[in-house]
Order: structure tokens, then sequence, then C-alpha cells
């Protein structure tokens, strides 16, 4: 039988696991019981009733959250030229082409976010397998590729969130830290919610948003009741 600590079970004391809570009521249980002596990350999963495998159930896309992440996020972008200054001065960690791609194929990631120029795509493609399984290739669709790369490093910087959904139909995200308010994180969960509403595929049939829970780093988990959050369990 797994060992359950001391402060685990004082964290699970008062958590009714089988309950679906409303997301206010969910935030403050779950502040609450943050009590790490870092500031723990507030961690969402969202449980989708999709196939990821099918190209038309797939779920990926980028949100602003309205609170911020409350993390300082390293962004790298690929670009030449004006384009590589303006990237720059925008405030981006790292800029280059094609050292960049020989420090990256190198498997040497120093960044947490991956910004390219359209016309960058033909190098950075060859970083499929290094950046693919790390969920950092640029992408059109949630905007890091981009000729506006001011706009783009200032969106991950000021709290942009990429997701995408995982094998099992699970999208997970940070949506902010402990020592945010209880509104802040509120805020924040509900905009991530509706985005992931949002992006539900053609192809996702019966059941799209089946189960909601919210914990902390070292936390128990949370049941958040799918109405508090505006979102619908009924079946397309």
């Amino acid at each position: 039988m797994a060992h359950v600590s001391k402060r685990f079970k004082k964290a699970t004391d008062g958590v009714d696991t089988a309950k679906a809570y409303d997301v206010a009521e969910a935030v403050k249980l779950i502040k609450s019981r943050a009590t790490a002596k870092f500031d723990e990350t507030i961690e969402l999963s969202i449980n989708l009733g999709v196939d990821p495998k099918h190209a038309d159930q797939m779920v990926r896309g980028v949100v602003a959250l309205p609170s911020g992440t409350g993390r300082s996020l390293r962004v790298a972008v690929f670009a030449k030229g004006a384009k590589a200054e303006e990237a720059k001065k925008a405030g981006a960690d790292i800029v280059g082409a094609e050292d960049l791609f020989e420090t990256v194929n190198k498997g040497e990631i120093n960044f947490d976010r991956c910004i390219a120029t359209p016309d960058m795509m033909g190098l950075v493609g060859r970083l499929g397998k290094v950046l693919g399984p790390r969920g950092m290739m640029p992408n059109p669709k949630v905007g890091t590729v981009t000729m506006d790369v001011t706009q783009a490093i200032k969106d991950a910087k000021g709290g942009a969130v990429e997701y995408r959904v995982e094998k099992a139909g699970i999208v997970q995200a940070g949506v902010g830290k402990a020592s945010f308010t209880e509104d802040a994180i509120v805020a924040n969960v509900k905009a991530f919610v509706d985005s992931v509403m949002k992006a539900k595929p053609s192809g996702a049939k019966g059941t799209y948003m089946k189960k909601i829970s919210l914990s902390s780093t070292m936390g128990p988990g949370v049941k958040i009741a799918l109405g508090s959050v505006g979102a619908s369990s009924a079946a397309a």
C-alpha cells in the first residue's frame, strides 16, 4: 500500500473527491491547501471526448489569460534581418537563424516558447523531431508563425498559454500561481475553458467536455462543476 504523507493527508482533509464544486469554491479549496515552501502552480486539467489520432478531432489553440500566468517565459525567435532586430527590441531572449537551428538541433533548448517568421519555416520545419514532442513547434494557428513578431513576443510574455490535447484526450495547463487572488485564478480558469470550448473540432461527437479538475503542484485535485465555468457536457 502506498504511503500517504501527513502533509498530503492534511491537504485532502475536507475535500470530497466525488463532488464537482462551483469554480469559486474549488479555487478557495485549492489555494487554502497550497502550503508548500514555494509558490505552487495552479493546474487545470480537462478531459475531452475526442480521439486526437483523428485529424478532425485535434484540439489546440492559444489563450491570453486575463490575470497572466505568474511565470517569466523565455522566448526564442527564428528571424533574419529587420525582423531579427525587431524581435530583439521587443524583448525576445534568443534570436537567430541557422545558428539557432544548430543549437536547438543539438538538443540545447534554453527557452519556453518558440516563434518564427514564415520565411524561416523551411529551416525550423527540420526541427520537428526536437521541438514537436515538447509542444514547441511554431504554428500559424496559435500565432507563433507570424510576421508580427512584436505582438507574438508580447503575447507570450504577457500570459498567452498554448495548449494541445494529449493522446488520452486530456488538455492540461498552468493557469496561475497559488499567490494569485481567488478572483484572478477564477478569471483565468474561465478564460481557458472558454477557449477550449471554442476550439471544439468538427469531428467531435457525443460529449465534448467530460470533466474539469483543478489542483496545485503539491495538492489534491478538485473537480469543477461544468456549468460554473460556462461549459456544457451536453452531447453534440
